[in-house]
């Protein structure tokens, strides 16, 4: 079979960088999963996620001659799972990392009101410098 962009193959993890992963596929054909395409999540580490020696379903993105990228993320479907970080996963739930994500219309809201605080702070905390209203005496 002919691997082209856009296919799902097989294929065994022979390396592990800092910034991504070399699977070796069918034919010794070597691709690399590149550290942002390992999750869905924010990847510190690929080794949290990958380990030399597994086998794995991965999405051909591109190839460009001899280099193939492929996508770790795009290959397995969307799960609720997938929201949470790896630490999580593996039992420590002290600080989960699950991020909620809220509405465009919440997070302007909450910025405006936000800054109109810090902003009336501001205005308390200069005008008290310098003297604050109806301190001019005239003489």
């Amino acid at each position: 079979m002919a691997m082209e962009a856009g296919s799902i193959v097989e294929g065994k993890v022979t390396r592990i960088t800092g910034f991504g992963a070399f699977v070796e596929l069918e034919d010794g054909k070597v691709g690399l999963i590149h550290i942002s395409e390992v999750a869905d999540v924010y990847v510190n580490d690929v080794r949290d996620f990958l380990s030399e020696g597994d086998t794995v379903q991965v999405k051909v993105v591109n190839i460009d001659g001899n280099k193939i990228a492929l996508s770790l993320k795009q290959a397995k479907p969307k799960s609720p799972e997938s929201d949470v970080s790896p630490r999580t996963r593996r039992g420590d739930f002290r600080r989960p990392q699950r991020q909620l994500s809220a509405s465009f219309e919440d997070k302007l809201s909450k910025f405006l009101k936000d800054s109109d605080e810090r902003l009336t702070d501001l205005k308390r905390k200069t005008d008290s410098k310098r003297g604050g209203r109806g301190s001019r005496r005239s003489d």
